[in-house]
C-alpha cells in the first residue's frame, strides 16, 4: 500500500507503536487542539469530533499529507471517563468501573486537505473489569502512570490485573483500531 506522506497528529507513544507494528512510514506532529467535552454528545460523536479537531490543526500546516487524528474515551453508559486529573480521581474511576462492562471508543479522522478528503469513523470495544478491592486498585495504580490514559488504565500495562475479558479490537483499547484503520487507509492509497 503506497500512501501519501502520513502524519500522526498525536503525541501518544502507544499510537506511534501501533503504526510502527504496521510497518507504516510516518512522522509525529501532535495536534494540539483543545478537546471538546460536550455533555449532549454520545461517546462516539465526541471522539470523532476530537479526532477531527486534532487532524485539522495539523492538516492545515501540511495540506499535501494524509493526517491521522485519534481520540479515545472510556464510557460506562452515558458517562465518559477521560484522563484523570490526579491519582484520587484515577482511583475513583477504577472503583466505579470495577466488576462492570464498559466501552472503549476510539474516534479516528483521516484528512488530506489538498485532495479535499476527510474520513471519520469510530470503533467500540467492550471491556469487562474484574471485581476489585480498593487494595487491588491501589496496587494496579502503582504499576502504571494513569494520568495520561482515558479511564485511568492501560490494557497493555498489567491489564490482566484488572480486566476479565474484552469483546472486540484489542488495539482499539490501546488507542488505535488497526483492523479498521487498515481498511480506511487503503482508500487513500495511490494506485
Amino acid at each position: 500500500m503506497k500512501l501519501p506522506s502520513l502524519i500522526l497528529a498525536s503525541a501518544s507513544p502507544r499510537r506511534a507503536q501501533l503504526l510502527r507494528e504496521l510497518e507504516l512510514e510516518f512522522q509525529v506532529v501532535p495536534g494540539n487542539a483543545p478537546e471538546a467535552d460536550y455533555q449532549h454528545m454520545t461517546p462516539r460523536e465526541l471522539c470523532q469530533l476530537n479526532a477531527y479537531r486534532k487532524a485539522r490543526v495539523v492538516a492545515k500546516r501540511f495540506p499535501d499529507a494524509l493526517v491521522l487524528g485519534a481520540d479515545t474515551e472510556v464510557a460506562l453508559g452515558a458517562r465518559i471517563f477521560g484522563k484523570p486529573a490526579n491519582l484520587a480521581e484515577a482511583q475513583r474511576f477504577l472503583t466505579e468501573l470495577q466488576g462492570k462492562t464498559h466501552e472503549v471508543v476510539t474516534g479516528v479522522c483521516l484528512a488530506h486537505l489538498r485532495w479535499h478528503r476527510v474520513q471519520l469513523f469510530a470503533v467500540g470495544t467492550k471491556v469487562t473489569f474484574r471485581k476489585l478491592t480498593l487494595a487491588e486498585i491501589d496496587a494496579y495504580l502503582q504499576h502504571i502512570q494513569p494520568l495520561d490514559k482515558a479511564g485511568a488504565y492501560a490494557i497493555q500495562e498489567h491489564g490482566e490485573l484488572i480486566i476479565k475479558k474484552i469483546t472486540g479490537s484489542y488495539s482499539n483499547v490501546v488507542g488505535l483500531p488497526v483492523e479498521r484503520l487498515i481498511q480506511e487507509l487503503r482508500k487513500f492509497a495511490r494506485r
